[in-house]
């Protein structure tokens, strides 16, 4: 079977989902992104993965899209796949699909509809969108959740769906376990509104009442976040790193000396920060939304709890930090719901049989 893998983001997920496949037997993989996107992690890249870069051109300059469409279309033709496996949404190649019909399609939807705030993903029109997800033959999502919103907002076939878990992210392997000097509570990835760091940052002084030394750490890049440092009570508690944060070592740094991950979202399809956060053994504290509730095991692998409650998660936070052996509990858990449930096995496995159920358009 010729795979050809194609996104414009998450060079991670990509790369390592083409080198497990190409591991396996009779599959062979073609994998297109973005060039300057692959830097750090083309050294995880398997050699038996056709890689293919190319160059992507600012959404707003028509001309060089079609250009770089018409390049795509003709390499996609010359490598000739037997499934095309379309990862999220862009919006020129979501219109292009339309002139590669004659293959069968596997589309990822990461997030059916845009979430509150996130103005980059609005850059792709919601029409735009739907109709490159109406050509795929098969759709994957990544929670038992998002299977009905899929079918229901773009009046597809529930039964052409698969679910599939995300794929683990970072190396554990990268950073040895730093010996912490006080508590961190980490918020990492994106910064929009539907993520909810507003109620962390309320949450601080509730947590600093019973742990003075904490330290919450916010990694990620999004919208102004001036705004975020004006709701700050006492921003010498706060470290952050506002850029995107992509580096292995670096995502393994962070994680290491994390005690807990929080993600106090408003709304949410799901999360690939939950999987980080259990490659690296740590409890994971998220609200009650969305696909987040198949993730986190509520008193097992962390704590779900009500979104935009302050004093909920601070509760939840203090409970970890005071309590080492629950924290190690819960985070040893996580470990082991990520090899058992999520493991890279059983994902490139339900995946084949995604690429053959669309081949035979079953």
């Amino acid at each position: 079977m010729k795979v050809l893998i194609i996104s414009f983001c998450d060079a991670e997920l990509n790369t390592r989902l083409a080198s497990a496949l190409s591991e396996q037997d009779n599959i062979e993989v073609c994998l297109m992104l973005p060039d300057y996107q692959v830097a750090a992690y083309k050294k995880r890249l398997s050699s038996k993965v056709n890689y293919q870069p190319f160059e992507l051109a600012r959404l707003r300059d028509p001309v060089g899209n079609i250009r770089s469409m018409r390049q795509l279309v003709k390499a996609i033709n010359h490598y000739n796949p037997d499934i095309i496996h379309y990862q999220y949404a862009h919006l020129w190649f979501s219109l292009t699909l339309w002139f590669l019909r004659k293959y069968p399609l596997v589309i990822s939807v990461h997030d059916p509809r845009d979430h509150i705030g996130d103005d980059v993903s609005k850059k792709t029109p919601q029409a735009v969108k739907d109709f490159g997800y109406r050509l795929a033959d098969r759709i994957i999502a990544h929670n038992g959740k998002m299977k009905p919103i899929i079918s229901d907002v773009l009046n597809y076939p529930a039964e052409q769906i698969d679910v599939i878990p995300l794929m683990a992210y970072g190396d554990p392997t990268q950073q040895p376990e730093t010996k912490k000097k006080g508590q961190y509570v980490l918020f990492f990835g994106r910064i929009w509104e539907y993520k909810g760091l507003e109620y962390l940052i309320q949450a601080e002084p509730l947590i600093r009442a019973t742990i003075p030394e904490i330290k919450i750490v916010i990694a990620g890049e999004g919208e102004n976040f001036e705004r975020y440092r004006a709701m700050m009570d006492s921003p010498e508690q706060f470290i952050v790193h506002n850029r995107y944060i992509d580096a292995d070592d670096e995502k393994a740094q962070l994680f290491s000396q994390a005690s807990v991950v929080v993600l106090p979202y408003i709304e949410a399809t799901q999360s690939a920060i939950i999987s980080l956060a259990y490659n690296f053994a740590k409890p994971v504290i998220a609200t009650a939304v969305g696909g987040l509730v198949e993730q986190v095991d509520d008193g097992i692998t962390g704590y779900l709890i009500p979104p935009r409650d302050p004093q909920a998660l601070a509760d939840k936070v203090v409970a970890i930090l005071k309590d080492e052996d629950l924290n190690n509990t819960l985070g040893q858990n996580g470990k082991m719901k990520l090899e058992n449930e999520w493991s890279t096995t059983a994902i490139v496995q339900k995946t084949i049989e995604t690429y053959k159920r669309a081949i035979n358009h079953g």
